[in-house]
């Protein structure tokens, strides 16, 4: 689609979606990348900082630093992902079908989607989680209850303009079924709107995930996450004050990334050029002739 070329042509775009590789190459191969077992205590080796076993120094258990990054890298990132993907189907589906399924459907879906925005997602994350039972699974899947309305509101906006076009009407009074025309006329134009807000929406579910595994919620120690490991340097910020930078700074890069990305997709969108429009004195014309 010319939004996506355009948007590779962004210097910042190539730079956010290299960090945003690399990281998903770290999150995939992580466990195998790690030097030592992640979860190997060795208690003669507490504290320690750089050296030539540990790279980057041991834990208060002894364990190794940089492998407990590699592996929990996996964990923090498919937890985002599962609650973007969850929030992808239950806001997208029915933003597109309040359009087209009529008046009833379209008052309860949007009375629903605001009785979910006005919920804060910690805090309705960790009732779930009580509820459910703590797991990441339930966990993520509460996280994207909330994030579907963001996706319903956007998709629905954006496909609102499109369904009365003239060319979408005609499609429709020659017989085009509505799944068709989805498909062809709305989503494709629909899409790169959509593509902006998972981007921002990756970097939102990435900090709730941090959050929650720091407050041990989703993934249960000694499983290694960016937000746990986060939390257990800082108890023992006396003996190694640089600890906590490395899960934060892994974080921070991620997220800024995924922000870096969503804005250049907008530059992409920007950038498309609209649709012709008449001359003023060809408009004149139109409207005499049809008077």
């Amino acid at each position: 689609m010319r939004t996506f070329r355009n948007t590779w042509r962004v210097p910042i775009a190539r730079v956010a979606l290299g960090v945003l590789l690399l990281v998903g190459v770290l999150a995939v191969f992580g466990g195998q990348l790690a030097p030592q077992d992640p979860l190997a205590q060795d208690t003669a080796r507490v504290l320690q900082g750089p050296s030539g076993a540990h790279l980057l120094g041991t834990d208060y258990l002894g364990r190794d630093v940089l492998s407990r990054l590699l592996a929990g890298t996996g964990l923090s990132v498919a937890g985002a992902l599962e609650a973007v993907g969850a929030g992808l189907v239950l806001g997208i589906v029915p933003g597109l079908a309040s359009l087209w399924l009529g008046r009833a459907f379209e008052w309860i879906s949007l009375r629903a989607v605001d009785s979910l925005m006005s919920l804060p997602f910690t805090l309705f994350v960790i009732a779930a989680v009580g509820v459910l039972g703590n797991g990441l699974h339930q966990a993520m899947l509460s996280l994207g209850v909330l994030l579907a309305p963001l996706f319903f509101r956007v998709t629905r906006a954006a496909a609102l303009g499109l369904r009365q076009v003239p060319y979408v009407e005609a499609a429709e009074l020659m017989g085009a079924s509505r799944s068709w025309v989805l498909r062809r006329h709305i989503w494709s134009k629909v899409l790169p709107t959509v593509a902006v807000t998972t981007a921002q929406a990756l970097a939102t579910a990435l900090l709730t995930v941090a959050s929650l595994t720091f407050l041990g919620l989703g993934v249960q120690p000694p499983a290694p996450t960016w937000g746990g490991m986060l939390a257990s340097d800082l108890g023992f910020l006396a003996q190694q004050p640089w600890a906590p930078l490395l899960p934060g700074l892994l974080i921070m890069v991620t997220v800024g990334a995924l922000h870096l990305l969503a804005d250049a997709i907008r530059d992409g969108i920007d950038r498309v050029e609209p649709a012709p429009v008449a001359e003023p004195s060809e408009e004149r014309a139109d409207v005499r002739i049809a008077a």
